[in-house]
């Protein structure tokens, strides 16, 4: 595992990925806080692009829990199918759907304690949400982020916990917003797993990682 990054080092590093992309969004599309608290439930283990293929008609059919409760497990489950453990995903969805009515009158709550407490919704859920629709500085971090951070050295850590408390100690305050965005999206496309574009990384000359690619 690589040292911690110097802070003038992070500094650089976001101050390019700013100037590349002033402002990254995520990749999964939604119009209102309750469709993307769905479609991110509905990401676990599926790729942002599938999941956006199953909710393109859903979401024109659904926008709130009320609608989604009539829709009903079986109508979602239906209309989900084509994403990997749509049955469960479904059922809990009805169930967090619930709950909100329950509960919330409706809305989603923005508090991660909240968010958690909802049925397959877990920290990075909650996260992705705090950060994409209410604007707090939240560090979701799923498998992307989890090895760009370790690989390049912004945020080493030993379990996506640690590395979710380095990234909110160790990113600038101007950039931890959009961290996320950056590093996940960073992650996708460019340092990807088996064999990381190293020549077209815009922060190889900063990043700690040992076996970079020619």
């Amino acid at each position: 595992m690589p040292a911690q990054l110097p802070y003038a080092t992070l500094s650089e590093i976001f101050a390019r990925f700013e100037e590349a992309e002033s402002s990254p969004v995520g990749e999964l599309r939604h119009g209102n806080a309750f469709q993307l608290l769905v479609a991110v439930a509905l990401s676990a283990q599926a790729t942002d692009a599938g999941v956006n293929r199953a909710t393109e008609p859903l979401f024109a059919e659904i926008s709130t829990p009320e609608q989604m409760l009539a829709l009903g497990e079986e109508g979602l489950a239906e209309r989900i199918r084509t994403i990997g453990l749509y049955r469960n995903k479904a059922r809990n969805v009805i169930r967090m759907s619930r709950i909100l009515v329950e509960l919330y009158g409706g809305e989603v709550p923005a508090s991660r304690a909240a968010l958690e407490s909802l049925p397959g919704v877990g920290r990075k859920t909650a996260n992705v949400v705090l950060n994409t629709w209410f604007g707090h500085p939240a560090q979701a971090v799923d498998t992307h982020i989890f090895r760009v951070a370790n690989r390049t050295g912004v945020a080493p850590g030993k379990d996506v916990v640690a590395v979710e408390r380095a990234l909110e100690d160790h990113v600038p305050v101007p950039y931890q917003l959009r961290a996320h965005h950056w590093l996940i999206l960073h992650g996708r496309y460019v340092c990807v797993a088996r064999r990381p574009k190293c020549p077209a990384c815009l922060i190889r000359d900063l990043c700690e990682y040992e076996d970079k690619t020619t």
